[in-house]
């Protein structure tokens, strides 16, 4: 069926009250702005990723052996004040990479790599480390933080890397609601993101397999650190993209503002360019396998939307509007006629007084169903 004969809006679940009076796409552009607008002010951590053993040092014969961290110092630089005079003035480190030494001893062992990083990035960004269970040298177990999957959706580098993310998002999102409605629209973007996560987890997780049992590399596997933070709503907005080129595949759009071309064709050229820049190892290999994830989970799920329901049937409770919780709650609206005839069994025993509150609810509830 083309999209001229299809109705735009589906019944969906939720309605408008479900997330106010603005659209889904406005309130994710809202989280995302506020998210980094609140990073400004706040301090930023030193975030440590990769880890390097030194060469000639037995990983084995330091386990269990204290080892301090250090960090990198912060730069002292000297300038002329407008009066002629000199002065130092200290600059905060913004990362790179520190000794890792043997407490006493003070012999170097390793080094660690450190990344100056806002603090809700920090918090929310996604890795193929911070993801799986990994024992990363002198640190211990980490991993397995599985609010990153969804959080990552929500930072961003800088503010270019934003104000594109949500322009991308202003200019196709709304299409994609209007069709989904808000609810399924939500479970949509989310999935997209999820799915771009998962793409490049699973690729940088074969790389460095590889990489570990020192085999030959294959074209298209992510050979970067697993420590690489990865941040961005460009997998979800890639998804939505590909929905509405697969909704209207002849809408003219405007590449760069004054490239006039189907939107079909700018979906084949950014697949193109992504799987082109994985396969090649270029520039933000890891973020084009986001991209990719999330343009064939829109495309999919577009295809597909009776999936996006399940997407909040798994939170059980905490959903009132999942069909789970819609079931439960017509189960509760509905009592069992066997306990029905057990409280008008009761009645005609002891009478009406005997009965409990919870019965007396039940008998009313059932009065009015009936």
């Amino acid at each position: 069926m083309g999209v001229e004969s299809r109705q735009w809006r589906e019944p969906h679940v939720g309605g408008a009250g479900a997330l106010g009076s603005l659209s889904v796409t406005a309130w994710i552009i809202i989280a995302c702005v506020a998210v980094f607008v609140v990073d400004g002010f706040l301090a930023p951590r030193m975030v440590p990723l990769g880890i390097s053993v030194d060469p000639g040092v037995d990983i084995n014969e330091i386990r269990g052996k204290q080892v301090v961290l250090t960090e990198p110092v912060s730069q002292t630089i000297v300038e002329r004040l407008p009066n002629g005079r000199l002065a130092e003035r200290t600059m905060p480190s913004m990362g790179g990479d520190a000794p890792i030494v043997l407490a006493g001893t003070q012999t170097q062992v390793g080094t660690i790599s450190y990344q100056l990083m806002p603090l809700l990035n920090s918090w929310l960004y996604f890795s193929t480390a911070k993801a799986l269970i990994v024992e990363q040298p002198f640190m211990g177990w980490t991993g397995l933080e599985f609010w990153r999957i969804v959080g990552f959706q929500f930072v961003h580098a800088d503010v270019n890397h934003l104000i594109f993310n949500m322009l991308g998002l202003f200019f196709f999102g709304g299409v994609i609601e209007s069709y989904l409605g808000k609810k399924r629209y939500l479970a949509f973007y989310l999935l997209c993101g999820i799915f771009g996560a998962l793409l490049y987890l699973a690729l940088n997780l074969g790389g460095w397999a590889l990489a570990l049992l020192k085999l030959p590399s294959i074209p298209g596997l992510l050979f970067n650190d697993p420590t690489t933070p990865l941040v961005g709503a460009s997998a979800g907005i890639f998804g939505i993209m590909f929905a509405a080129a697969r909704l209207a595949p002849n809408t003219e759009v405007l590449l760069f503002f004054f490239i006039p071309m189907r939107l079909r064709t700018l979906a084949i050229l950014l697949l193109a360019y992504a799987i082109w820049t994985i396969v090649s190892a270029g520039n933000n290999a890891g973020g084009e396998a986001a991209h990719l994830g999330g343009a064939i989970a829109g495309w999919y799920f577009i295809g597909n939307t009776h999936h996006l329901h399940g997407f909040f049937d798994f939170l059980g409770r905490i959903d009132p509007t999942s069909r789970s919780g819609a079931a439960r709650r017509a189960q509760r609206r509905t009592p069992d006629n066997a306990e029905i005839d057990r409280i008008l069994a009761k009645i005609q025993a002891d009478g009406i007084g005997s009965l409990t509150r919870s019965e007396r609810e039940t008998l009313s509830r059932a009065s009015r169903d009936a």
